[in-house]
């Protein structure tokens, strides 16, 4: 149940957000995220989350980055990171975000997704690189450390350490 709550997520935020920034008094837009937002929620509290989300955390605890923000800048890094462990999962998100084309391998399929997941980051003004948020280098380590020892981080379909963690900040710096 939790996966097709996840997809259903998906397929409207990539139908509704980029409406939902630019128009804010759309109400079907607004609506159609509330919702979304929803679904998310019912899927990953019976789920729960991931590194993306233990990443993020620090991020907000420590330099104030509002969680969204830190968690679509991420995102793209963690579903490449991740795409190995989950690759049939990823083909459906392809298909969910309309980037999916026939014939398509997972791995293709999995590209596919993180650059729409990208794609639209870009498009709906989230930053994308942590040095735009004012983190610095010298930042990453002391993030990496609390990340791992986040409550979200066990979650992950592959297995992190600290080292793999910080690997990540810095793809994401």
């Amino acid at each position: 149940m939790s996966d097709m709550f996840e997809i259903k997520a998906i397929e409207m935020i990539a139908r509704y957000l980029e409406t939902a920034v630019f128009e804010p008094t759309n109400a079907e837009a607004r609506n159609g995220m509330a919702v979304a937002q929803y679904i998310a929620g019912m899927a990953f509290s019976n789920v729960g989350l991931g590194v993306v989300h233990g990443m993020a955390h620090p991020l907000g605890a420590i330099f104030d980055v509002p969680h969204g923000v830190a968690n679509a800048l991420l995102l793209p890094v963690i579903m490449e990171f991740n795409a190995p462990a989950a690759l049939a999962k990823y083909v459906d998100i392809a298909k969910a975000m309309n980037v999916y084309k026939d014939g398509m391998s997972q791995e293709e399929a999995a590209k596919a997704a993180v650059e729409a997941v990208k794609a639209l980051s870009v498009k709906v003004g989230i930053p994308q690189h942590l040095s735009e948020l004012g983190i610095k280098e010298e930042d990453l380590p002391r993030l990496a450390a609390s990340a791992i020892a986040d409550v979200c981080t066990p979650g992950n379909p592959r297995e992190v350490t600290e080292e793999i963690i910080l690997e990540l900040y810095k793809k994401a710096f």
